[in-house]
Order: C-alpha cells, then sequence, then structure tokens
C-alpha cells in the first residue's frame, strides 16, 4: 500500500511530463513542480526579504522576429532547461526560434524608500525582460546573473506578469556556450535554451550593499574587504564584524569605497582538509543608522607558486607546497542537463569527489550556480574554474617535445567582444569564493584568440589567483616563457609532462588532462550502444588495473616536478562512459577505498 501511494504521489507531482525520461538520477522524482529548488541562491551576500519564482510559468517556441504570442504552448518548470525532461517540456529550440516565457505572479507590494530587484541566475543565451508590458531591460551571456530595479514596473494590486524572451544560436554563433551544439555526439553534449538557474526578487533599501569581495593578506595575517553599495552617496559608512560561529573577533568601520583590513590573532586557515570559515556581517551605515544589512562569509587562504630545492615551481596553498589533484568535472545532469534536479544533488559530486581522495575539480567549460561554489567552500575542494568556450575552429600543431604551434582562430571584433565581456562578469561575480584558486581562460585552442591581452585583463580583475592561460592549447610565448603562470598539457590515456627546459623556467608544469577510462555499465547508459570512451573497457578489474597504472605514472612525474593534474573524469555525461561514477548517479565504478588510498599517495612528502 505504502509504495502504491508513493507512485501516485510521484505521478501527480509530475503530471504534464509527457516526455520519457533517457535517465534519471535518484532526485529526479523528488522535483516539486511548486517550489524546485527553494534555497536562497546566492549564499555569498544574504537578505532576509526574498521571494523565489522558481516553479511552473507558461512557454512557447515561436519564430525570430514575432512578438509575444496570444497564446502559448504549454507550461514549463523553472529553472530547468527546455530541452530538459525536468522542464517537462523536452523541445529543441534553434537558432531560428525565440522561446517566451511568462508568469504571473503575487507580490505584497512595496513600501516607502524601497526598491525590488529582479535577478535571474542564469538564462542562455540572450534574455529580453518585460514586467506588466514594459521593458525592463535585456542580457547577453549564458554564465553570468543578472538583475533589474523593476520598481516602476509593478503596478497596483498583488498580480504582476513577467515576460522573458531568450534567442540563444547554440553552436550557430559566437557566444560562450561550453560543450553544447545542435547535434550532440563523442565530447559533445545537448543544447542547453532558456532559464536554468533559479528566477527571484528582492526586496532592498534606496541605498544598498551591492558586493562584498574578501581577500587574504597572508603575510600580514589580515582580511580585506571591498563592499560596493548601489545609490550611495560620500557621507556613507560601512562596518563589517568577523565572527567564528556565534563569537565576534573583530569589528571595523570605515568610509563606503575605501578597503577596510581586520587583522587577525591566530588566524585559522581555510583547506581542503580544514575547511574553516568565518562568518561575516557587513552593514551600510549614515551615521548612526543602519541602512541596510547582509551575511556573508570570508576563509583565510593563500594561494601562489614557489620554487622547490630542485628549482621546480610548486602550487602553494598557506605557504605550503600541496600536489592538486582533481577530475575533469562538467556538471551535466540527464534529467536537467545544465540544471541539478536539487541543491543534495549538487552536494552530492562534491562530497563523492572528496571521498574519493581528490583534493580540486576543474570545473570544465561550465559556470555552476553560486551554492556549488559555496558547498565547496563549505566541505573544503579546491577549484580551477574554466572559461566556457565559444567560437570554436583552432587547431593546433605538436612538434617534436610535446609543444603547441600558435596557431589561432581569427575571431570577428563581435565574437571578441562577447568574449571579454561574459569572462569580466564571470570573475567579477565568482572570485568572491575561496575555493576557486585558478582560471583558465582557454581550452585546448577552442576558440582562443588574443592570449596575453586576455590573461593581462584576469590578472588585472583578479591578482590574487594562479592564471593557466591555455589548459592543453597553444602556448603563447611573451619573450622566453609562456603567458600566464601554468604548462599545461593534455594526452589521453596516459599521463605526460611538460618539458621543463622548452619554456618552462617560472612555471608550474601540470597534466591538464588525461585518462578518460570509459565503462559503459547497462541500465545506467544515455543510450544503450555505441558509447564512449578514450579507452573503453568491460569489467571493474580491468578499469581498476589501468586506472593504477596511470596513476603510479602521475606519481612518478610528480617527483619530475609536475605540480597538478586533472583526470577525466567525475561522472559520464551523455554518450561518454568514461566517468568515474555513472551519469545517473547511481553506481561509483570503482570502490571509494580503493581510489582513496592510491590519491593520498600523491599528497604524501617526498
Amino acid at each position: 500500500m505504502k509504495k502504491l501511494i508513493t507512485l501516485l504521489f510521484f505521478a501527480l507531482v509530475f503530471e504534464g511530463f509527457a516526455q520519457e525520461a533517457r535517465l534519471k538520477t535518484p532526485w529526479t522524482d523528488q522535483v516539486s513542480r511548486e517550489n524546485p529548488h527553494p534555497e536562497y541562491p546566492r549564499p555569498q551576500l544574504v537578505r532576509s526579504q526574498w521571494q523565489s519564482l522558481n516553479g511552473t510559468w507558461k512557454y512557447a517556441i515561436e519564430d525570430r522576429g514575432e512578438s509575444l504570442p496570444a497564446d502559448f504552448d504549454g507550461d514549463i518548470l523553472v529553472p530547468f532547461p527546455v530541452e530538459s525532461y525536468l522542464s517537462g517540456v523536452q523541445k529543441t529550440v534553434g537558432s531560428e526560434k525565440v522561446l517566451w516565457y511568462e508568469k504571473v505572479f503575487q507580490w505584497d507590494g512595496n513600501k516607502k524608500n524601497e526598491r525590488v530587484l529582479l535577478h535571474f541566475g542564469g538564462v542562455d543565451w540572450e534574455a529580453e525582460v518585460w514586467v506588466n508590458g514594459q521593458k525592463a531591460g535585456i542580457h547577453r551571456g549564458g554564465f553570468d546573473d543578472f538583475s533589474f530595479d523593476i520598481t516602476g514596473l509593478l503596478v497596483e494590486g498583488p498580480e504582476q506578469k513577467i515576460n522573458v524572451r531568450v534567442w540563444d544560436p547554440s553552436d550557430d554563433g559566437p557566444q560562450p556556450r561550453g560543450k553544447q551544439v545542435k547535434e550532440p555526439r563523442g565530447i559533445w553534449y545537448t543544447p542547453v535554451t532558456g532559464i536554468w538557474q533559479t528566477v527571484w526578487l528582492e526586496k532592498v533599501p534606496m541605498q544598498y550593499i551591492q558586493k562584498v569581495n574578501p581577500n587574504t593578506l597572508w603575510e600580514e595575517k589580515s582580511l580585506v574587504f571591498d563592499v560596493e553599495a548601489q545609490n550611495s552617496s560620500s557621507n556613507l559608512m560601512v562596518k563589517i564584524t568577523l565572527s567564528d560561529g556565534e563569537e565576534p573577533i573583530a569589528s571595523v568601520t570605515s568610509n563606503l569605497g575605501e578597503r577596510i583590513q581586520i587583522p587577525i590573532s591566530n588566524p585559522k586557515a581555510w583547506s581542503p582538509d580544514e575547511p574553516f570559515l568565518y562568518d561575516v556581517t557587513v552593514q551600510l551605515m549614515d551615521g548612526k543608522k543602519v541602512l541596510d544589512e547582509v551575511t556573508s562569509y570570508t576563509a583565510y587562504r593563500d594561494i601562489r607558486m614557489a620554487e622547490d630545492q630542485d628549482g621546480f615551481q610548486r602550487l602553494m596553498l598557506n605557504g605550503e607546497a600541496l600536489f592538486q589533484f582533481g577530475p575533469l568535472d562538467q556538471g551535466w545532469w540527464p534529467d536537467g542537463l545544465y540544471t541539478a534536479p536539487n541543491d543534495a544533488a549538487l552536494i552530492f559530486d562534491i562530497e563523492k569527489t572528496k571521498e574519493m581522495g581528490f583534493n580540486m575539480i576543474r570545473k570544465h567549460a561550465k559556470v555552476e550556480p553560486a551554492r556549488w561554489y559555496y558547498h565547496a567552500d563549505r566541505l573544503g575542494i579546491l577549484v580551477w574554474q574554466d572559461m566556457p568556450s565559444g567560437d570554436l575552429g583552432n587547431r593546433w600543431e605538436v612538434r617534436p617535445g610535446i609543444i603547441r604551434e600558435n596557431v589561432v582562430k581569427e575571431r570577428t571584433e563581435e565574437s571578441k567582444a562577447i568574449f571579454r565581456e561574459e569572462w569580466k562578469e564571470i570573475m567579477d561575480q565568482f572570485k568572491f569564493f575561496p575555493s576557486i584558486v585558478v582560471w583558465v581562460p582557454f581550452n585546448e585552442a577552442w576558440g582562443q584568440f588574443d592570449t596575453r591581452e586576455i590573461v593581462e585583463m584576469t590578472r588585472e580583475i583578479d591578482p590574487t589567483r594562479l592564471i593557466n592561460s591555455a589548459s592543453g592549447g597553444n602556448f603563447v610565448m611573451d619573450g622566453f616563457s609562456v603567458v600566464g603562470d601554468i604548462l599545461d598539457l593534455h594526452n589521453y590515456p596516459d599521463p605526460v609532462m611538460p618539458d621543463p627546459a622548452l619554456f618552462g623556467k617560472g612555471k608550474a608544469m601540470v597534466l591538464g588532462e588525461y585518462g578518460g577510462l570509459g565503462l559503459p555499465l547497462e541500465g545506467h547508459t544515455w543510450q544503450d550502444t555505441d558509447n564512449w570512451g578514450y579507452q573503453r573497457f568491460t569489467t571493474e578489474t580491468e578499469l581498476k588495473e589501468r586506472y593504477a597504472a596511470l596513476l603510479k605514472t602521475v606519481l612518478k612525474y610528480k617527483g619530475m616536478g609536475l605540480s597538478a593534474a586533472i583526470y577525466t573524469q567525475t561522472t559520464d555525461v551523455e554518450i561518454e562512459t568514461n566517468g568515474l561514477i555513472t551519469y545517473d548517479r547511481k553506481v561509483v565504478k570503482m570502490p571509494m577505498d580503493f581510489l582513496r588510498n592510491l590519491h593520498l599517495l600523491l599528497y604524501r612528502e617526498e
């Protein structure tokens, strides 16, 4: 009887899902149609007055150039992209069509001296927004969040209406898109169109805190904060209170716009082994009057390079050399594509990665919602953050000694401008998160251009992190040195290592991708046959033997100066079956103890 009631419940929850799920995760049938992803979406800057707009919206797929449709095609579950099973639609849009949304919602009205912000966590790619028939604005960029002040667009009475028009050319356009293609194959996956992160409303005062950026001054045993405010005036002050749990340990007040430095006696350093986070309260003040207050957090941690006794550059965390080892993590889901079914699913991937004995994740060709990075901060995992690629077409040539010729694609000025703008926004929004320790502007020469300029831009926006200019891509030269901090090679399946004699002086040597060992498991694959991996196996025993052999080679290279390595990959993705975990997250392909014990060998002191 209990099983029957459960089945009836899921049938009601997913009523209207006419399509069939190709593959479900353990969380697929837990998704609520009334309030999916109900968690506060911006954990780095928290206010109490907010309202989620996730849930059922109306949608229509129309020709480009058409105005707001009179009739809609049906319901769509936001924030899941229209191509996904969890959206309830599972349709392709394409570059010749646009996707329209409509949401009627209740709002309890505005009080005097308050503003209302409409936030979109992520919409791929071009989003034009109207509120109650009046245009709020337009945004282009699939991976950075955006918001509009809609105070003046709200009408009297509780009922309000939002319309969104989305155009996404996928691989027909020059925009950053990561692994999305209109014809999925191999390492290229299903397109993602439209809203794919939380949509929400927030009440703020007339003058409000817009951004808090913390950093560590390691030698000075201090934390520093840069605070930005909207609609501010020159007489405003900022007060920052730092706490260790319930106990306040420091409080400093300064003029708005000035960098605030807070010395800490006996600071607690953040690391993968001990991911300690300080709680932060930020107040915007006019004299003694508090205009706005947000809660946040920060970590005391330092990332840099330093030369070891053998003359090799090593990656240093908090003043100590640490070999960084982790999987290539693409963040795709069989039920939600770009969007995890729920917060527990986001946490699962990070927790399993840590349990396997990795200390790092390379977030590959995708940017995650802010909550993913919050969990990385909270759980303790280092992150290398890629810029999603776009406008592909580059090639590279290999010379003896494993060095890439600088053969790059000529991108249009429009294409370059789109890349620069979104990369700036991504870094500006995500440099808050202490788990991120390396920026990766380019991958394997995919759309690589003006590398020296992009590295300089990256350094200017965030001088506190290391830069891997082109992971496995073209090694652009600046005099006798590679641009950026890291010399990075990719090779499948066997590990290789950059030759330090070839322009490696002063650079950390990294194996940016290797492995790709495939083991398709029946009942857990995207399709029944023709699945793919860089090297295919049929049994767990075969996979374990080959994996251990590859790791032995990585360990040898560590002794020769290798500073980090990245194994492909965390999970299977569509027809790629080279994940450590199946695409549905139901099977870890090798025993956890086996993996952890192998990986711990990489962190031993020599």
